[in-house]
């Protein structure tokens, strides 16, 4: 039996990961609205959205077996609330909201593990650091996508720019994240903050790893562990490889810290990743955040190196089954996704052409190619930037070490033409 799959916001991307899967021919994939209709310009009218989305849904003849979506917010929230409403299986909606909730989900989390940095809310009309809090410090809403309003602040002067700056942006989300809140009884230690309140916690360092799992009939499962490899001397991220190179030592205290929160929340029936900062020298862990979707970033590391994109685990959930993950049994030992990026604004005027990129993946084994901008764009203008750097183009590659990976990467930057209109520093 073929089983229909609606998908929120399916992109050419992730359709072909989709049409890649081993079992693939068991799926029928239906797109669910438009990455344009998702995307809400200068606000997100979430109720209009998830109104539009069950209507094309009812309206399908035939019958609907599973929902999905990849994304960060709004589709990450649209998710667990559509399911409900069209009974189907997901995580609850109270279980999601607490994972992207950024407050929520410390208070959270500090009911069962130490490993979280100091944290509170912070009064953007006011901002002074909560009682007990120590520079430098990071400051994000609530509520974002894509790091999107996120700032370290290292002194007074700096909290006050990037709480000015935040306070311009953060009802963009924080309205439509605020209808959610509604739906919700929510504990009195969140009574009166709303969608568009702005957490500040002490900054962490180390090495940033993704723990990347699923929860089913309460049972807590990690299928793998990625390493989140930033600029040098930055914060953007410059690639994420996997597998991860921390010691199994440090694996498996992040996968027991993993098993707590999550089953603290209350997430279960599907997948998730949380981002931990190793540091080494201190041999610390800290917990930065839990997402409830499995990063899409991650599906042809996944696929390469295991055998199967982790979507796969995503849909077997949707549709009640135990993935049983496979492990190492692809084609390559390691795997990277690397994101070219540029560090100055600036106007698209060409990007490479379509029989470029096929060149590029015919002369480089194990290697995908997705631009990300498209002429006549404004790098600043795009919402899914973080606050620091601009991606251009995602690199997807597979290879034999990280060496290899280093020297492909390279190679296919070279070969891939980019003009864009400023005198700043050009894409890299």
């Amino acid at each position: 039996m073929v089983e229909n799959v609606f998908v929120l916001g399916l992109d050419a991307h992730n359709a072909d990961v989709l049409h890649g899967l081993p079992d693939a021919a068991r799926y029928r994939f239906h797109p669910l609205l438009s990455d344009g209709e998702l995307s809400g310009g200068e606000s997100v009218d979430l109720p209009g959205l998830l109104d539009a989305a069950q209507r094309q849904v009812e309206a399908f003849d035939g019958p609907v077996h599973a929902l999905v979506g990849f994304w960060d917010f709004p589709i990450s929230t649209m998710v667990p609330i559509l399911c409900e409403r069209l009974g189907l299986r997901w995580a609850t909606t109270e279980a999601v909201v607490k994972c992207e909730h950024k407050y929520w989900s410390r208070l959270e989390q500090s009911k069962v593990i130490d490993e979280i940095p100091g944290f509170g809310l912070l009064d953007l009309d006011d901002p002074r650091l909560p009682e007990g809090l120590g520079y430098p410090v990071w400051i994000k809403p609530i509520r974002s996508a894509s790091s999107q309003l996120a700032f370290r602040a290292d002194d007074p002067q700096q909290l006050a720019g990037a709480a000015a700056t935040i306070r311009s942006g953060i009802r963009r989300i924080g309205d439509a994240f605020g209808t959610v809140l509604d739906l919700l009884e929510l504990p009195p230690e969140l009574a009166g903050v709303g969608g568009s309140a702005c957490l500040v916690e002490e900054s962490a360092t180390g090495r940033l790893v993704t723990v990347e799992g699923y929860s089913r009939h309460d049972q807590v499962h990690v299928y793998g562990i990625v390493d989140s490899v930033t600029v040098p001397g930055g914060t953007s991220f410059l690639r994420y490889q996997y597998p991860s190179t921390i010691p199994d030592a440090v694996s498996e205290r992040m996968v027991e810290l993993t098993r707590r929160v999550i089953r603290q929340i209350g997430y279960d029936g599907a997948t998730f990743n949380v981002e931990y900062f190793w540091d080494e020298e201190q041999d610390a862990l800290a917990l930065l955040e839990i997402n409830p979707r499995h990063s899409q970033s991650h599906a042809e590391l996944f696929a390469w190196v295991d055998g199967v994109a982790n979507h796969h685990h995503m849909l077997e959930l949707a549709l009640g089954r135990d993935p049983r993950p496979p492990h190492r049994e692809g084609p390559y030992a390691v795997a990277a996704k690397w994101f070219v990026r540029r560090t100055s604004d600036g106007v698209v005027r060409r990007i490479p052409a379509a029989e470029e990129i096929a060149q590029v993946e015919r002369e480089i084994d194990g290697c995908v190619v997705e631009v990300t901008v498209a002429p006549g764009e404004r790098l600043s203008e795009r919402h899914d930037q973080d606050s620091y750097s601009y991606a251009v183009a995602n690199v997807y590659l597979g290879g034999a070490s990280e060496d290899d990976l280093v020297r492909k990467f390279e190679q296919a930057v070279a070969a891939l033409p980019f003009e864009i209109d400023d005198p700043g520093q050009g894409a890299r």
